[in-house]
């Protein structure tokens, strides 16, 4: 089974911003980049405004300073999660091949989910407030699979007793837990093979796509 080649929607150079791009979000971008890569403590004002292109004074003209700015970041980047899984999720196809979709979309499963790695920070889950849009968005999106998993319990594809809540953390502790297999061995095989056993379980029993 070849492994999916996924990749991100987010930038990561600055030669990629558009020229029409106001400083402030610049500066939001780069931040998003950077908590990606380096967490919270490694994005420093300094590297912040080095990615951004900015001018100095810029950071602190559009923002109250970095935890201000931070959390324009972590709010960006919950909103374009949601808005990709939404795409997904939202899209034509019965219940099960919306989950399916949602699992086998491209991602760049070595670099992990931005949201995720968020919950790996100590200085993000410390702060309540740049906590918040993390806890939100997993939330959110607990609650969107359990809806079409209840959806497809209404259609008859899942089992009447399939408990929609338990089965929707199960996909998503089953993709968090992907990257971090996938991060661990260097490699994203683990992620597929994680999300198509997965997969396997859901299947309704006349589907014979997934063996």
């Amino acid at each position: 089974m070849a492994a999916l080649l996924r990749r991100s929607s987010i930038s990561v150079t600055t030669s990629m911003y558009s020229e029409g791009m106001s400083t402030s979000d610049r500066l939001i971008e780069s931040t998003r980049e950077l908590l990606w890569e380096r967490g919270y403590v490694g994005t420093s004002p300094k590297a912040i405004l080095e990615r951004s292109g900015a001018g100095q004074g810029s950071m602190y003209h559009h923002f109250k300073g970095k935890p201000d700015l931070a959390l324009a970041a972590i709010r960006r980047t919950a909103e374009e999660m949601r808005a990709t899984a939404a795409g997904v999720l939202d899209g034509p196809g019965t219940p099960y091949e919306r989950i399916e979709a949602y699992l086998l979309r491209e991602r760049d499963v070595l670099r992990g989910c931005p949201i995720g790695r968020l919950t790996m920070d100590p200085d993000v889950i410390a702060s309540d407030e740049l906590r918040a849009p993390v806890d939100e968005t997993l939330d959110w999106l607990r609650e969107r699979l359990a809806g079409i998993l209840e959806e497809g319990k209404e259609q008859g594809q899942f089992a009447a007793g399939l408990d929609g809540e338990a089965i929707a953390a199960t996909i998503v502790a089953t993709v968090q837990g992907g990257y971090v297999l996938a991060r661990a061995s260097g490699a994203p095989a683990a992620f597929d093979v994680g999300v198509r056993g997965l997969l396997s379980l859901l299947a309704p029993l006349d589907d014979t796509r997934i063996s």
